[in-house]
């Protein structure tokens, strides 16, 4: 039998969310961590990122007509607290987080150099839902390591950051 459930315990019924760490250029390059990343399309290839109006990322992604999805592994755990943890108004994210910036092929936006997978986006679309808008970009050039293993590298969020079968923090 089942009982009912708050729409916070809803949530945490969930087994975790991809964390990404997002860039976007124009006024100041930024790097955001989010666990809110899905794709919204397969063909075409719609991704979507969702950031609350508060961060300091919304209001440039608002301005800018692109953004990368970047892929951190678990290695990269202490850079992707840093840029979850400071606001880029007051500090430059990948000076702080030690990261290096990359050239996009097709995008204005950066892309992480030390990230396994980085996803180039044209925002085609945003949609504002409760708390979150949903900045959605079709996927233009996209990259990968060679030897990436996503079941060993790919961090998670629920509660805390995982990897499949491992808790890493």
């Amino acid at each position: 039998m089942k009982k009912s459930i708050s729409s916070d315990d809803a949530e945490d019924a969930f087994s975790g969310f991809p964390v990404v760490l997002a860039t976007v250029g124009g006024e100041k390059d930024n790097i955001i961590t989010l666990a809110m990343c899905h794709m919204f399309s397969f063909k075409p290839a719609y991704i979507g990122v969702g950031i609350a109006p508060r961060r300091f990322s919304y209001g440039l992604l608002r301005k800018s007509k692109d953004f990368a999805v970047n892929i951190p592994s678990r290695k990269m755990l202490k850079a992707v607290e840093i840029c979850g943890s400071k606001s880029g108004r007051e500090v430059d994210k990948f000076e702080a987080a030690g990261l290096i910036k990359e050239k996009a092929e097709r995008i204005s936006a950066p892309l992480i150099a030390e990230c396994p997978v980085n996803i180039e986006c044209i925002k085609v679309k945003e949609v504002e839902v409760g708390d979150h808008t949903w900045f959605i970009g079709e996927i233009v050039a996209a990259r990968m390591d060679e030897g990436y293993d996503r079941y060993a590298d790919m961090l998670l969020y629920w509660g805390d950051y995982r990897v499949i079968g491992d808790v890493v923090k």
